[in-house]
């Protein structure tokens, strides 16, 4: 029976720090971007912001694809938490829902800052503090640019710095995985799939 950090290592490994997901919410907050870029009304930037974050978990089962990131993981009790984890963040979803109705200028910020801000337990589940650092920069970053009076489209802003900023935490952890891959104990004697091609891919 795997111990509690082996159990974890195995999470790290197979999920790849959850590069996949990190690399397909930059796409959806790059057409976040464009999205404010156009010549809508601020409402219906809002709608479509919303509706910009709906490819996120097609876009994360790509890029597993391509990453070669395992989505399941058997008889690892961790998997179930990481899911939990990601779908914490649905409950703060009436934030920005009110948004939506009161100012929907604030919106993209609102759904940034939920972004951000449910990275921070990452930080111990995949022991990168990249999660907990960008958590914390992401979260006050977009405030600060979301509230500002001397930008024109501030959610335009709010959507280049969520881009750079996810960029930023992809190579972040994803260096911090290549670190435990390469003291990895669980390696010389992993199930078949750690040892699959997309073990040791490089992106």
């Amino acid at each position: 029976m795997k111990s509690f950090e082996q159990q974890r290592e195995e999470i790290i490994l197979l999920n790849k720090n959850g590069v996949n997901f990190l690399v397909a919410a930059s796409i959806c907050w790059l057409i976040i971007t464009v999205i404010w870029y156009l010549p809508y009304s601020t409402v219906s930037r809002a709608y479509f912001t919303f509706y910009a974050s709906m490819p996120m978990l097609p876009l994360a089962f790509l890029f597993s694809k391509v990453f070669g990131t395992s989505w399941k993981i058997p008889d690892n009790p961790l998997n179930d938490l990481g899911l939990w984890l990601n779908l914490a963040q649905l409950f703060y979803f009436p934030f920005i829902f009110i948004m939506l109705g009161q100012n929907p200028l604030y919106m993209p910020m609102a759904l940034a800052i939920i972004t951000g801000a449910h990275f921070f337990p990452y930080a111990w589940f995949y022991q990168s503090k990249g999660f907990a650092v960008m958590a914390g920069v992401i979260a006050i970053g977009t405030t600060l640019i979301g509230t500002s009076t001397r930008l024109d489209t501030p959610p335009l802003w709010t959507g280049l710095f969520m881009v750079v900023s996810l960029w930023v935490l992809a190579l972040w952890v994803y260096r911090d995985y290549k670190k435990v891959l390469y003291h990895s104990t669980l390696s010389s004697r992993a199930p078949a799939e750690m040892t699959a091609p997309g073990m040791n891919q490089v992106f």
